[in-house]
């Protein structure tokens, strides 16, 4: 989904980094409660309970990793079954509902394109959700998806941000992902990239990430470049040491 609109944007900062890679599921929107609703009326189906705590434990995991606690809590379904009926329910929630954005997420993806800087999103959801999604935002916002059918492994494996750098020709160092989930963040952070941890549903405290924010309200594309900055900061350090 590489689109060819790079003689049309403006020049990129030298500050700025190459790309930002989004997650999507609690960074971009927050469909958390979306996924947590479809899993406990799945497990109560089939006799069993669904408490809060269960449902933070799939919070950023990979569906097939997803598939298997289900399954562990009860669901008598096989692996494909389980993943498609969780996806056309949360799709059917984001129809009706349309994708509730996070606060200032929209404001800080249209600042970047805005800027030049090139965006991806690394989701472990299917690819017809995130397209989905995706339909729901400002024609230009990305211009790569790397999806849960796409990675080679899951998050927190590094596979789907090192397959989004590669499709982008980029080095992992000039990219920073943003990431609300410590498995997501570990993904990121294993790849290389310069990685910022907006959490949502749990903490972030200690998984890891170069930078935690509270939110992404009032952020802006200075801030992006100096996350990658202060890494680009650290690497050197490191190579004179």
């Amino acid at each position: 989904m590489i689109s060819a609109r790079v003689d049309t944007a403006p020049p990129v900062d030298t500050d700025l980094p190459d790309a930002v890679l989004w997650d999507m599921d609690g960074t971009l929107v927050d469909t958390e409660r979306y996924w947590m609703a479809a899993e406990g009326a799945l497990v109560e189906r089939f006799g069993g309970t669904w408490t809060h705590e269960q449902a933070l434990t799939l919070v950023g995991q990979g569906l097939e990793t997803s598939v298997g606690i289900l399954q562990e809590a009860g669901v008598r379904m096989p692996a494909r079954e389980i993943i498609d009926h969780l996806t056309a329910e949360v799709m059917t929630a984001l129809a009706e509902q349309g994708p509730p954005i996070r606060p200032g997420a929209l404001e800080l993806l249209t600042a970047l394109r805005e800027r030049g800087v090139r965006c991806a999103l690394v989701t472990m959801s299917l690819r017809r959700m995130a397209e989905l999604v995706v339909a729901g935002l400002p024609d230009d916002a990305f211009e790569l998806i790397v999806s849960g059918d796409d990675a080679t492994r899951p998050k927190p494996h590094p596979d789907a941000y090192l397959q989004a750098c590669a499709a982008l020709g980029i080095e992992p160092a000039r990219a920073v992902a943003i990431e609300d989930s410590p498995t997501g963040v570990r993904a990121a952070v294993a790849a290389g990239v310069p990685t910022v941890g907006v959490p949502l549903m749990v903490s972030l405290e200690g998984v890891g990430a170069h930078e935690l924010w509270p939110t992404l309200e009032d952020r802006t594309p200075a801030d992006i470049a100096a996350v990658s900055s202060a890494h680009a900061a650290r690497a050197a350090r490191k190579g004179h040491a």
